[in-house]
C-alpha cells in the first residue's frame, strides 16, 4: 500500500450506521396465544403477541425480557383487523396484548381502559409465575399502552389511571365517555397521537388534536398526509372512509412512526431518538410533525 493510500485512508471518517426502518418488521419471529387475563377481579379474555423462537401458537418465548404494550381495538371491530400491527409491534421485541372484551354496540370506555390495564397487571404478574410462558421475559417497568379510535381513546384513559405506565401512542384516537380528552390533561407519561389527514370518522381537529393540546410534553401529533380512519386497519368494513394514500403505505407510515416511539420509550433503543425527535421526524415527508419534548 502506498503512503499515499494509507494516509487517505486514516483520513476517511468512519461512515455512521444508518438507523433501523422501524417500518418494516423487527428481527424477531412472532408467536400468539389466547389467554385469559386476571388481575384486580377482572377477567379479561386477550390474545398476546411475543418474540418467540419460531413462529406459530403457543411457542416458547425468545431469550430475553420485553417491554409490553396493551392495544385496544375500535368501536365495532374485530381485533384480527390489527394483527398486522400487533405482530410487527411484537417482532421488534414487544409483548403485545390485545383484550377481545366491549366488541358490541354498546361497549364501555371506562371498563375498556380497564381491561387494556388487566392486560398489562397480568403479564407483569406472569413474570413471576411458575409455569408461565412469561416467566423471567417480562421488562416489568417497562409498560406502553396503544389502540385505534374508540381503543385508541381508552389508551389514554389507562394511562391517565395507571401511573406505571410509561408510554402511549395512539391511532385515530377518539373521544370517549368519560373524556379522553380531560384524562389527556392529567397524563404524565409521554403521549403520541397519530392521525389521517383525511380522516372523515374521527377528524384530527375534532378528536386528535384536542388531546394533544390538553396533554402536558412530552407530546405529539403525527398527521399520514392523505391518511383515513379505517387505513389504521388491515381491511375495512361497513361505514368506512378512503383516502388518497394506500392502506398498505398508511400502516407502513404508522407502524414506523409507532414503533420507534415505543423502542425509545420502552426500549431504550439510542438508534430511535432521531426518528422520534429529531431532523428525520420533523421531515418525514409522509407524516407531518408537531410535538414538544
Amino acid at each position: 500500500m502506498t503512503l499515499a493510500l494509507v494516509a487517505s485512508t486514516l483520513a476517511t471518517p468512519t461512515a455512521l450506521a444508518a438507523p433501523p426502518d422501524y417500518g418494516l418488521p423487527g428481527s424477531y419471529p412472532v408467536a400468539y396465544s389466547d389467554v385469559t387475563a386476571v388481575a384486580g377481579g377482572r377477567s379479561v379474555p386477550a390474545r398476546v403477541h411475543y418474540p418467540a423462537t419460531t413462529s406459530g401458537t403457543n411457542q416458547p418465548v425468545a431469550t430475553g425480557r420485553f417491554p409490553v404494550i396493551a392495544f385496544g381495538h375500535g368501536f365495532f371491530q374485530a381485533t384480527s383487523k390489527y394483527t398486522s400491527t400487533s405482530t410487527h409491534l411484537a417482532s421488534w421485541g414487544f409483548v403485545v396484548v390485545v383484550p377481545t372484551t366491549q366488541g358490541g354496540l354498546s361497549p364501555s370506555h371506562g371498563a375498556f381502559a380497564d381491561d387494556l390495564n388487566t392486560g398489562l397487571t397480568w403479564l407483569v404478574a406472569q413474570d413471576g409465575t411458575t409455569g408461565s410462558r412469561f416467566r423471567d421475559h417480562i421488562t416489568t417497568t417497562a409498560l406502553g399502552v396503544s389502540g385505534h379510535s374508540m381503543g385508541g381513546g381508552a389508551a389514554v384513559l389507562a394511562a391517565a389511571r395507571n401511573p406505571k405506565i410509561k408510554a402511549v401512542s395512539t391511532y385515530a384516537a377518539a373521544e370517549t365517555n368519560p373524556s379522553a380528552k380531560a384524562a389527556a390533561a392529567t397524563l404524565a407519561a409521554p403521549a403520541q397521537f397519530l392521525a389521517g389527514s383525511q380522516d372523515t370518522i374521527t377528524p384530527v381537529g375534532d378528536h386528535q388534536r384536542p388531546m394533544f393540546t390538553a396533554k402536558p410534553p412530552a407530546r405529539q401529533l403525527r398527521t399520514i398526509t392523505g391518511g383515513f380512519h379505517c387505513g389504521f386497519m388491515d381491511s375495512s368494513g361497513l361505514f368506512c372512509d378512503n383516502g388518497s394514500i394506500t392502506r398498505a403505505a398508511q400502516l407502513t407510515a404508522s407502524k414506523r412512526v409507532m414503533t420507534s416511539w415505543f423502542r425509545h420509550y420502552l426500549s431504550g433503543d439510542t438508534a430511535a431518538r432521531d426518528l422520534v425527535w429529531g431532523q428525520p421526524a420533523r421531515t418525514d415527508p409522509a407524516v407531518v410533525f408537531e410535538g414538544t419534548e
